[in-house]
């Protein structure tokens, strides 16, 4: 089978490299000048010492004049030094940019990831393409930052066959004395036969070459479970909350090590290995082998035209440099011309995954900033599947509810409760039917303006790794005062007194060894603070506090009730004694609402989804010797 890069035309990959080059010059155009800069000074340096040196031996074989002498090796000295600096200021100028282009390109992916759609963030294949970015990054910096060695490379080279060109010259000018029997070197056809040749076995080395480096650039997709071994069962032993699993349960031992074994990307006998052993290195080694042709080529012409009196000693040292810089020039041309085409079925996932349309960001209509915060959202026969799936998630869904309500959604595990709020907050669209805010399709308002409406504690919420006051205002600068009290509504004001840099502690370790740990209990106090310091109008809570207890979560939801005042407020629960305060209870199953009403209303149906929940619930709990009444519960 052969690989995408064989399938690219040149043209598409030097498309391709010219997009990513625009990419890197919008972001960081010093980057090209420092490469620039450092690329020609390293072509240069070395042609300014072998002219200067021939100029020497050209003395030390003629007239020996202590005076000349002196002033080309005083000239020679100081040229070199000269160059040598300003190559290495170059170089250390390049370098620094060249190392900042690291985070340059990861917050390419990063801005890009988290401008995505929910529903394309969510899909597998999305990740499994971003995967194989970061393992052609790690492989061999292939992708976006691999074309800015290229440029330094293309400019070297195109400097390094100039200055070649320029120095070499005036050896297919200058003639053989007529009676030195070799007067026939002087034929034009003899120089065009040398030139050819010397192009010839330049173009046969870098073929060659290339050739060797597409079997490696073609193993770089192949090697992708490997690299995620590496990766995941790697980062498994550093991970200290999974240190006490790997110990306990020998995970290492048992579950790493068989895996890596099982497979074979970068142990002895991989094909990789048996690549390099074969097939690439045997196409490396010709291009070694190709290039000394070359060289002896080169060492045979330019002797026999300076043993024919042509020019001097001092000359062939000259020539021989020039033209094996020139060809060396034009080899690592045509090396590099190659590698960008192998280069381009790396770029071609990193275009893939920077070219996901964003459908969600297409609305135009601002909502309105009502004092009020009248809102009403409707579904209106809203069914939804995900991607890639047949099977409905949600199905002809019906439901309104107003500004100020208090809305219970509850039902058995699966039954479509997140999916419901995802849709809500507008992480999905619908794939079928509509939501309308204010009577308006909500894919007609601005995306973010929509989502600024919602604010939400999610089952499976996320604290980063930041100062807590930053955690609750979710920005750098923010309302201190503000974050206090949304603290303390949040019942954490006990604990906040008791960190040793108050709202200015960073929570966790993860880049502070001074972080502080928190408990289940008080993460989720600080998310429901955070969901109330955004002040949205609608604020839910999709089951944050799964992991308590049935009395531990009624406490916090009736706490939150009193904290919401005038917003309108979500519930999510599978434990419908949590919600019975709430205007109205919407009951699913199987992706569909099978009941609507307050709780009384719904308990008092005997043969509903409803009673059979609570009643099953209430006996679970009635068995507990601690438990009270059903009622109770």
């Amino acid at each position: 089978m052969k690989s995408e890069s064989e399938k690219l035309t040149w043209r598409k990959a030097w498309k391709m490299n010219l997009r990513a080059w625009s990419i890197w010059w919008k972001l960081r155009p010093s980057v090209f000048l420092s490469a620039l800069a450092s690329s020609v000074m390293k072509a240069v340096t070395p042609y300014v010492t072998i002219y200067l040196s021939a100029r020497i031996l050209d003395e030390l074989a003629g007239s020996r004049r202590p005076d000349e002498l002196f002033r080309w090796v005083v000239l020679t000295l100081a040229c070199t030094a000269v160059c040598t600096l300003l190559q290495s200021l170059a170089a250390r100028w390049s370098s620094c940019e060249m190392s900042s282009t690291y985070p340059e390109e990861e917050h390419i992916y990063i801005k890009k990831m988290t401008r995505l759609d929910y529903a394309d963030m969510d899909r597998q294949a999305v990740h499994v393409l971003y995967s194989q970015i970061l393992q052609n990054k790690n492989w061999s910096s292939w992708g976006i930052r691999k074309t800015l060695y290229y440029f330094e490379e293309l400019v070297g080279a195109a400097a390094q066959i100039l200055g070649g060109a320029g120095l070499s010259v005036s050896l297919f000018l200058l003639k053989v004395p007529q009676e030195s029997g070799f007067a026939f070197v002087n034929h034009p056809l003899i120089a065009a036969a040398m030139l050819a040749l010397m192009l010839l076995i330049a173009v046969a080395a870098s073929l060659c070459s290339n050739r060797g480096n597409r079997y490696w650039s073609r193993y770089a997709s192949e090697a992708r479970l490997g690299n995620r071994f590496f990766g995941f069962y790697g980062y498994m032993s550093f991970d200290r909350k999974r240190a006490a699993d790997l110990r306990l349960y020998r995970q290492q031992e048992n579950v790493c090590r068989v895996y890596f074994k099982r497979d074979r990307s970068f142990v002895t006998g991989s094909p990789i290995a048996k690549m390099a052993k074969g097939p690439m290195g045997l196409w490396s080694a010709l291009s070694q082998c190709v290039t000394a042709v070359l060289t002896g080529a080169v060492y045979a012409f330019v002797c026999l035209k300076a043993w024919a009196g042509a020019f001097g000693a001092g000359s062939v040292t000259q020539y021989v440099g020039a033209i094996t810089q020139l060809f060396r020039g034009i080899s690592r041309l045509l090396e590099i011309m190659g590698e960008i085409r192998s280069n381009a079925d790396f770029l071609q996932d990193s275009f893939r995954f920077l070219d996901l349309p964003n459908r969600m960001y297409q609305g135009s209509l601002t909502t309105e900033k009502r004092a009020d915060r009248n809102y009403t959202i409707e579904f209106r026969d809203v069914s939804f599947r995900y991607p890639d799936t047949d099977r409905w998630a949600l199905r002809h869904v019906n439901l309104t509810f107003r500004v100020g309500s208090r809305l219970a959604v509850v039902g058995k595990n699966g039954s479509g409760k997140t999916t419901f709020i995802k849709l809500l907050c507008r992480l999905y669209d619908p794939t079928e039917g509509e939501i309308l805010l204010n009577g308006i399709d909500v894919r007609k308002y601005r995306y973010d303006d929509y989502l600024a409406l919602f604010s939400v504690v999610f089952q499976d919420f996320r604290l980063p790794s930041l100062p807590l006051g930053e955690n609750v205002a979710g920005r750098a600068e923010y309302d201190r005062d503000r974050a206090r009290r949304c603290l303390t509504d949040a019942g954490f004001r006990e604990r906040l007194e008791s960190l040793p840099h108050g709202l200015d502690t960073i929570l966790y370790k993860d880049l502070d060894d001074s972080g502080v740990d928190l408990s289940g209990g008080e993460a989720q106090k600080v998310a429901i603070a955070r969901a109330l310091y955004k002040d949205a109008p609608f604020i839910i809570l999709d089951e944050p506090t799964a992991a308590l207890d049935p009395v531990a979560e009624a406490e916090i939801y009736s706490r939150f009730n009193d904290i919401v005042t005038d917003k309108t407020a979500v519930y999510i629960s599978h434990r419908l004694s949590s919600c019975k305060f709430c205007d109205e209870i919407a009951v699913f199953d199987e992706g569909g609402i099978v009941q609507q009403g307050p709780h009384d209303a719904l308990l008092a149906d005997a043969a509903g989804l409803y009673r059979s929940l609570w009643d099953a619930q209430a006996q679970y709990y009635a068995d507990r010797p601690d438990a009270g009444t059903a009622a109770d519960i």
